[in-house]
């Protein structure tokens, strides 16, 4: 029944309450066409408004402190104080009580503010908003009276402070007032509560999230500042404040570095106000020191790092930077005295010298820019604990290490301590040039070798460096006149003079070079002076010149194999077949372990008098010269070309059993099986000859035929960097990057290519293009026939 009734009661309810709201409005009801008007009310005339107060309460409490007054002036007795006040003299006392609290707050509080305030022209000027968070709260001793004051002052305390933080809830002091109010309330929870919310509020504003690190627990309060300084990563406030929270100097230390690597460095002044602090927390530790240091200017870093010094007597860091102080502001003079002055201290401070830690610093201050520093850490350091009789072999070592790691000035200053020890070491000035040359300038390596043959006057291998740096700079003047000062400290030198025929040579002198040659035999010159007077007859032409030069050179040098081989290339060039056989034949009396004699010989009785008798001569010189994988593969490619593909196969297996470790022949291996076969062959050369660049270019080969053109270009870049000298490798890639097609046909091109008359003074670039052509047109001409 209660359930069926319930509609009817509560709509009955509902209209009793609106019945007596129409009849009985709320005030704010009534005025709300007042306040809706309020919108047109001007500033001004809110300014002239008047404060409103409690006059009524005033008006009691004077009108009640008059009559008092009054009463005693009268001395009416107990009966006419009763009849003013109402009581006894009980009570009388408790309002004379009352009256001096008032007027004690009253005074206490004048006087707080007038510390607050600061007089500017006369004027009284109060900080509204730091009173509040200034403003400590004093709390009055409890009795009967002061307490219901107090209680009374917080409530309306708290009242003001609602208001104002509901009315302008992003005012951060508001917050901190209200939160503690509550402390000295006693209400610690809800102070936490009110901090939290402003936390929440203001997430950027670092005064609260001290006021909240202040109000937590000891176990909270780092978890809140924590989060402060996530919220606030460059405040420096903060991250002081949590390095405070720490006990230990080391967690002190780790939380100030961590806050300046966290700061921006437009923060400087922050930055200077946290490290001040950090090294009056940690005075051991030297990183701040130094950041302090780098972060002041000239005068205040000197005295930073002087007080540094006495704290830390025994870090060779401090004295590093102070250097590297003196360098940033130009006192060159000064830097080296500095890590003098820093080495002697620390050596007498009982401190060992750590010769290897040392040039490591020397290192990082090469790559911090500061280069006269690392030659000052170099001159005075690179001797410690070093043998007199080690000094040459440790330091060469070092300067070695130093470049492999890219610290070229370290060791141009090693290099440079070194030479001032032993200045009469050709292979330290050997060493010192090559530097220059690989990362120097001309400049440099032009310093370093006039010192060095200064030095060194008989060491022909510093006058043919020097000559040849100044011929490559296109100075021909300057190599020639380095070359005639070399004539005259080694006028013995056969290099000296084989340099400067090449010099005139190359520079299309020959009749100079032609002199030079001939002053040279006169000294009595060896067989390759003889060797270059016959390429510069053959270059003039003077065939019957040439061939005396060539018969000369070998009655004094019968064993000089390349002097036969020219003799024979001279009379196949003039058509002299039976002549050419002879010189051959004569070659290998005298030079039977010649293999380019050997297969020049029977390369042409096979043009001559067939297959036959080419390999009758193969085999006799595989027997004189065993276990030779080029004359087993000159054998193979002559089978190969008359069509025997049988007895090639039988040969490359007798070379692979007698020479089972040649590239050679594994390569040779490779390009003779069938095609489904390679790459089985191919892993099998691999596995016996893994870095051959033979076998590489094998490989190559069959990466290109089978068009995997990234594996192909990156075995070729093996190849051509396991042998560089070797042109027919980088003429076939020269190939392959312009998709000539097939290369099976590059065979000894460079060679035949890079030595014809033609070419002898052609540069390399152009001797490989035409290494190419000569290639593709060899590839077209066989592609031609059935």
């Amino acid at each position: 029944m209660d359930l069926r009734r319930k509609g009817r009661r509560e709509a009955r309810l509902k209209q009793e309450i609106e019945k007596y709201r129409a009849s009985s409005p709320k005030i704010t009801e009534q005025f709300a066409d007042l306040k809706r008007k309020l919108t047109d009310v001007s500033v001004q005339e809110w300014e002239s408004i008047p404060e409103i107060g409690d006059y009524s309460a005033r008006n009691k409490r004077s009108a009640s402190r008059a009559s008092c007054r009054a009463g005693h002036s009268a001395r009416e007795g107990p009966a006419g104080a009763r009849a003013c006040h109402g009581a006894g003299p009980q009570e009388q006392r408790r309002w004379w009580h009352r009256d001096a609290v008032g007027e004690g707050r009253g005074t206490v509080l004048s006087l707080k503010l007038d510390r607050l305030s600061d007089s500017v022209s006369g004027l009284t000027v109060v900080d509204t908003k730091g009173y509040l968070t200034d403003l400590n709260i004093m709390k009055i001793a409890s009795n009967y009276f002061s307490s219901n004051a107090e209680i009374s002052d917080i409530k309306k305390a708290r009242l003001l402070l609602r208001s104002i933080t509901q009315t302008n809830p992003k005012h951060p002091p508001g917050w901190i007032a209200a939160a503690r109010l509550e402390e000295v309330a006693g209400k610690l929870q809800s102070a936490w509560q009110l901090i939290q919310r402003g936390c929440e509020e203001f997430p950027k504003n670092e005064d609260v999230w001290i006021e909240a690190c202040r109000l937590a627990s000891p176990k909270e309060s780092k978890a809140v500042i924590a989060r402060g300084v996530k919220a606030i990563p460059n405040s420096v406030k903060l991250w002081l404040q949590a390095a405070k929270l720490e006990t230990s100097d080391l967690n002190k230390s780790r939380v100030l570095r961590k806050g300046l690597e966290h700061i921006p460095g437009s923060a400087g002044y922050g930055r200077l106000m946290l490290l001040h602090r950090a090294v009056e927390c940690c005075p051991l530790h030297v990183d701040l020191w130094l950041a302090l240091a780098r972060l002041e200017t000239y005068d205040k870093a000197r005295k930073v790092l002087n007080k540094a010094r006495e704290k830390l007597d025994k870090e060779p860091a401090i004295w590093i930077t102070a250097a590297k102080l003196e360098e940033a502001n130009e006192n060159t003079q000064s830097v080296s005295k500095m890590i003098e002055r820093g080495v002697g201290s620390l050596q007498r401070g009982g401190l060992d010298i750590d010769r290897e830690a040392w040039l490591k610093e020397a290192e990082a201050a090469e790559r911090a820019g500061s280069v006269l520093t690392c030659q000052a850490i170099v001159k005075n350091t690179i001797g410690f604990g070093v043998d007199d009789e080690d000094r040459k072999r440790t330091w060469v070592a070092d300067a070695e290490e130093c470049t492999k790691r890219g610290s070229i000035e370290t060791a141009r200053a090693i290099y440079a301590h070194d030479l001032g020890v032993f200045i009469t070491k050709k292979s330290i000035w050997l060493k010192a040039a090559q530097l220059e040359k690989s990362h120097g300038t001309g400049e440099s390596l032009e310093v370093v070798l006039v010192k060095a043959v200064k030095y060194n006057p008989k060491a022909e291998v510093l006058w043919l460096m020097h000559a040849k740096d100044k011929w490559l700079a296109g100075d021909v003047h300057a190599a020639r006149a380095v070359l005639q000062e070399a004539y005259a400290a080694i006028p013995i030198s056969e290099e000296i003079w084989l340099a400067a025929f090449k010099l005139e040579f190359e520079n299309n002198e020959p009749e100079r070079a032609r002199m030079l040659l001939t002053k040279a035999r006169e000294r009595g010159g060896a067989e390759r002076v003889w060797m270059k007077s016959a390429i510069v007859e053959r270059e003039l032409g003077n065939v019957n010149e040439e061939r005396r030069m060539l018969v000369e050179g070998l009655k004094l040098f019968p064993s000089f194999f390349k002097l036969w081989l020219m003799l024979r290339q001279m009379e196949a060039r003039i058509g002299h077949g039976a002549m050419a056989k002879e010189v051959y034949e004569n070659g290998l009396t005298h030079c039977p372990g010649c293999i380019p004699l050997w297969l020049s010989l029977a390369s042409l009785e096979e043009r001559i008098n067939g297959l036959s008798k080419s390999r009758a001569f193969l085999t006799m010189a595989r027997k004189k010269n065993p276990a030779t994988p080029e004359l087993w593969l000159a054998a193979i490619r002559a089978e190969l070309g008359h069509g025997n593909n049988q007895e090639a196969d039988s040969l490359l297996a007798k070379a692979l059993q007698e020479c089972p470790t040649s590239g050679v022949l594994w390569a040779a291996a490779i390009e003779m099986v069938p095609r489904p076969q390679r790459k089985s062959k191919s892993s099998d050369a691999l596995k016996r000859c893994d870095h051959d660049p033979d076998v590489i270019a094998a490989v190559d080969k069959f990466f290109w035929h089978d068009r995997k053109v990234d594996k192909a270009r990156s075995w070729f870049n093996r190849a051509v960097t396991l042998a560089p000298d070797i042109g027919d490798f980088w003429a076939l890639y020269c190939k392959f990057e312009l998709q000539h097609g097939n290369a099976d046909t590059q065979r000894d091109k460079w060679q035949a290519t890079s030595k014809a008359v033609e070419n002898s003074h052609q540069p390399v670039d152009a001797i490989l293009r035409r290494v190419v052509l000569a290639l593709g047109v060899e590839e077209n001409h066989n592609a031609a026939e059935p």
